[in-house]
């Protein structure tokens, strides 16, 4: 009865874990916390210096005893102490906003498709390090389709493509369940250092992912465009090591991302050879979902549909998608359940 009644006085909230972006969301509010998924600790005291776009913005930027660093690596924990003490933060944060006196939530988790069972147990630790009451994990495909309205759990065929930092998740759904899919380590942060690689062998030039990343967003296509986009980036010469600025054309950009694109469309393919027929057919009638940072790429959705023939809609904000997917499980937890993965551990859902 003690149990239930804690229950009840704590927060649910659900976390799309992300390589660049962690988004929380806190049962019947909405989407609290978007932040750069980013810690900043202070190696001396092992004290948390900073969390989010502040620490992020101390990246490449600190003294030998202050680390930046970011805990996820291609959607997966790499660095677990600090995941811990990013999730921690935000529970804290979270339920001393909302002056909660018993801080033990529910919490739901999005993880990739290709997840392990020991990184999905890694993930459920941190959760409960940080002090979660129960955790339970969906696939971000899942919640991808939940967020974006569509009818997984009918007897009809529904596709996305959750393109976000570290990873791009393929994944057609039918009654509540994945039929075929795919998980690749080509995202955002690939096409970023794939912008970097091109500007050092053509121009001798050193960028930092941040300039990258804006060439990227302001300039970046996949597709010719009518009229060419410019812009000034600055960077290290690598002959004498002094900083120079150069203007960098839209198509350069294009030329740059060219492969990893390529290689998404491709696994965009297989997925498809993969499914059923029948799904098939729905899917020429219903389209696909395009969500993530990456569907704000100029060109993309049109290059997709150019080479599957399958209609494309970008995701109504598309970079809240998975949160808002989750949030909708948390808000529905009874009926919605099924749809998450099973716990790997004794720590049940209470």
């Amino acid at each position: 009865m003690l149990k239930n009644f804690f229950g009840k006085l704590s927060k649910g909230i659900g976390v799309d874990l992300g390589t660049s972006n962690t988004l929380v969301y806190l049962k019947t509010k909405g989407i609290v916390i978007n932040e750069p998924s980013v810690v900043a600790i202070n190696l001396r005291t092992d004290q948390i210096l900073s969390v989010g776009e502040e620490a992020r913005r101390m990246l490449g930027k600190t003294p030998q005893h202050i680390s930046a660093v970011q805990p996820l690596r291609n959607g997966i924990i790499s660095d677990f102490e600090v995941a811990e003490k990013m999730m921690k933060y935000f529970v804290d944060k979270i339920h001393k906003e909302s002056f909660s006196f018993a801080p033990r939530p529910r919490i739901i988790i999005g993880v990739p498709l290709d997840i392990t069972e020991v990184e999905r147990k890694a993930v459920e630790d941190v959760a409960i390090s940080a002090g979660a009451r129960a955790v339970h994990l969906i696939e971000q495909p899942i919640a991808t389709s939940i967020g974006a309205r569509l009818p997984i759990q009918e007897a009809n065929g529904s596709m996305v493509v959750e393109m976000g930092g570290g990873k791009t998740e393929i994944a057609v759904i039918s009654l509540g369940g994945i039929v075929s899919s795919k998980s690749l380590k080509i995202a955002g942060e690939k096409l970023d250092n794939d912008i970097i690689e091109y500007i050092r062998e053509k121009y001798n030039i050193l960028l930092g992912p941040r300039s990258a990343e804006q060439a990227k967003i302001k300039i970046g296509s996949v597709l010719p465009l009518e009229k060419g986009l410019r812009i000034k980036i600055r960077g290290r010469n690598l002959l004498n090591g002094l900083p120079k600025e150069i203007v960098i054309k839209s198509d350069e950009i294009r030329d740059a991302i060219k492969r990893s694109v390529d290689s998404i469309i491709i696994a965009i393919k297989d997925v498809i050879e993969q499914t059923p027929p029948e799904i098939v057919a729905d899917l020429y009638q219903r389209g696909m979902i395009l969500s993530g940072g990456g569907a704000g790429l100029r060109g993309l959705d049109k290059l997709i549909y150019e080479e599957t023939l399958i209609p494309v809609v970008i995701a109504d904000d598309s970079l809240t998608t998975v949160a808002r997917g989750i949030g909708i499980v948390l808000e529905d937890f009874d009926n919605l359940k099924d749809l998450l993965l099973p716990s790997t551990s004794d720590y049940k859902k209470r």
